[in-house]
C-alpha cells in the first residue's frame, strides 16, 4: 500500500493539478493519494472562491481518493508557515509515503541545497540575511539574496541558476516543504513534478493549462460558460452546481465594509497582537482606512518593498478571524490536534480506515462530533475553521442565512 500527498488550494481544480495528481500517481507508484487541502482562505490572503466542500468534490471527483483541511491557522500563513502546517499534517497521518509537488525547476536536489541552508542556517547565511533585512527588503527577498550570495561562495559546481530559482513562487514553496521534512524528521519521500502551462498569477488564457487566477479572472469577466473547455467537465459542473446555490463567488473586496470598519474602530493594541503585524505598521491601517473607502486602494497604500501585497492581505483576513500572535503560538506547539475529513471516496474510506490504525489524531467526520473530545487546544484550533466557514458565508448574495454551515454539510462520499 503506497500512498502519495499533496498539499493544495484547488482554487478550482483545473488541468494543471489532474496533470500533477496523475505524474505523482505514476512518479511514486502510488495505490492511494491524499490531498491536504485549504478550506475557505487561502495562502495568499484571499477567501476561496468557491466554499471548501465544492473544492472537494472536484478533488474527489477528479481522481484524489481522500481530502483533509488544512487548518485556518496554517492556510493563510507565509509559505514557509503554510509548507509546515500541510507536511505536519500528513506526516502524523503516518501511511504517507510521499509528498509530491509542483515546482518550474522539476528537480529536487537545487531545492533541497536550499533546504538544507536554511535549517542549517550557517553563520555567513545569517549575517547575510540581517544585512539585507537592514537595508529594508522583505524577509523573502532578503533571505533570496542571502542564499545566493551563500551558494556562491561556498558552492563550487554550480549547476542551478539559484537566481532565477528563488524568483519561482512554486519553486519557493517546494524549498519549504523539503524544509517542514528536513525540521521535524519525517520518512515522507519528497518528489517534485516540474510544472507545465501558464503561472499562478497568469490572468490571460495562454497555450497549456490556464491558471487558476486566469479561470477565476475570465469567470468574472464572461461568466460561467467561457471556462467550460478550460477545466475538466466535473469542474465546470460543481462550480455550475455552487454558482446556482449561492448566487455568487467569493472574493477579498467583499469584506471592504467589514475591514474597514474593524480598522477604524480596534483599540492599537488590538492591531498590534494580530498575527504577522509588526510594531508600526498597525499605524499604516489606520491611517489609510480612515482615509480611503476601497480594500484594493488600502492594501496599494499600505504595501511597502517590506510589506508585501501577500503578507497585507494576510493581516486582513487574521482580522477578520481574530487571530492573534499568542493564540496562534499556543496552536502552533500542540498541533495538529485533529484530522478533519471534506471528501472521500471508497479508496478514501480505507485510507481512513488505516489512519485510524496508525496514528493517535482524532478523525472528525461529523463536526459535532470535536465536542466529545474535551480537549481545549482542539476546540480552540477548530473553532477558527468555524468562523472562517461563516465569515465565507456571510457576504455571499444569499437569501437565506449561511451560518453553521459546517454542522449542516457532511463530507461528500463518492
Amino acid at each position: 500500500m503506497t500512498v502519495v500527498g499533496l498539499i493544495t488550494e484547488y482554487n478550482p481544480f483545473h488541468y494543471g493539478h489532474k496533470y500533477h495528481l496523475e505524474q505523482s500517481i505514476m512518479k511514486s507508484k502510488a495505490d492511494y493519494s491524499i490531498a491536504i487541502m485549504s478550506g475557505s482562505f487561502l495562502q495568499r490572503g484571499e477567501p476561496s472562491f468557491v466554499d471548501k466542500w465544492t473544492k472537494a468534490k472536484m478533488a474527489i471527483d477528479n481522481g484524489v481518493d481522500l481530502v483533509l483541511e488544512l487548518p485556518f491557522i496554517f492556510s493563510t500563513q507565509s509559505a514557509e508557515l503554510f509548507a509546515y502546517g500541510g507536511i505536519k499534517l500528513l506526516d502524523s497521518l503516518n501511511i504517507v509515503d510521499y509528498i509530491s509537488f509542483g515546482s518550474e525547476v522539476g528537480e529536487i536536489e537545487p531545492l533541497s541545497d536550499i533546504a538544507k541552508i536554511l535549517v542549517e542556517e550557517p553563520l555567513y547565511f545569517k549575517k547575510r540575511l540581517k544585512f539585507y533585512l537592514s537595508k529594508g527588503l522583505s524577509f523573502s527577498v532578503a533571505r533570496s539574496n542571502a542564499i545566493e550570495e551563500y551558494i556562491n561562495i561556498n558552492f563550487s559546481n554550480i549547476q542551478y541558476d539559484y537566481k532565477d530559482l528563488l524568483n519561482k513562487s512554486n519553486n519557493i514553496l517546494g524549498i519549504e516543504y523539503l524544509k517542514a521534512l528536513l525540521t521535524i524528521g519525517s520518512k515522507i519521500n519528497p518528489i517534485t513534478i516540474k510544472r507545465s502551462g501558464s503561472q499562478y498569477k497568469d490572468k490571460a488564457i495562454s497555450m497549456g493549462f490556464a491558471s487558476a487566477t486566469a479561470i477565476r479572472s475570465s469567470i468574472e469577466r464572461y461568466g460561467i460558460e467561457s471556462i467550460k473547455n478550460l477545466v475538466p467537465l466535473e469542474t465546470f459542473n460543481h462550480i455550475t452546481e455552487y454558482f446556482n446555490r449561492y448566487g455568487s463567488f467569493n472574493y477579498l473586496d467583499n469584506y471592504g465594509q467589514i475591514l474597514f470598519y474593524l480598522l477604524r474602530t480596534a483599540d492599537k493594541k488590538v492591531l498590534q497582537n494580530i498575527l504577522d503585524m509588526e510594531t508600526g505598521l498597525e499605524n499604516r491601517f489606520q491611517k489609510y482606512s480612515h482615509k480611503l473607502n476601497n480594500v484594493k486602494v488600502l492594501i496599494d497604500n499600505v504595501v511597502t518593498k517590506r510589506y508585501p501585497r501577500t503578507r497585507i492581505q494576510r493581516i486582513l483576513i487574521h482580522l477578520l478571524n481574530q487571530l492573534d500572535k499568542h493564540t496562534f503560538k499556543d496552536l502552533y506547539t500542540s498541533y495538529p490536534q485533529y484530522i478533519r475529513v471534506l471528501a472521500s471516496n471508497q479508496k478514501g474510506i480505507r485510507l481512513l480506515s488505516e489512519i485510524k490504525n496508525n496514528s493517535s489524531i482524532p478523525i472528525v467526520t461529523k463536526f459535532a462530533d470535536f465536542n466529545r473530545y474535551k480537549n481545549n487546544a482542539l476546540g480552540k484550533a477548530i473553532d477558527y475553521d468555524k468562523r472562517a466557514t461563516d465569515i465565507f458565508f456571510m457576504v455571499l448574495e444569499n437569501k437565506s442565512s449561511l451560518s453553521n454551515m459546517d454542522y449542516y454539510i457532511s463530507p461528500y462520499i463518492k
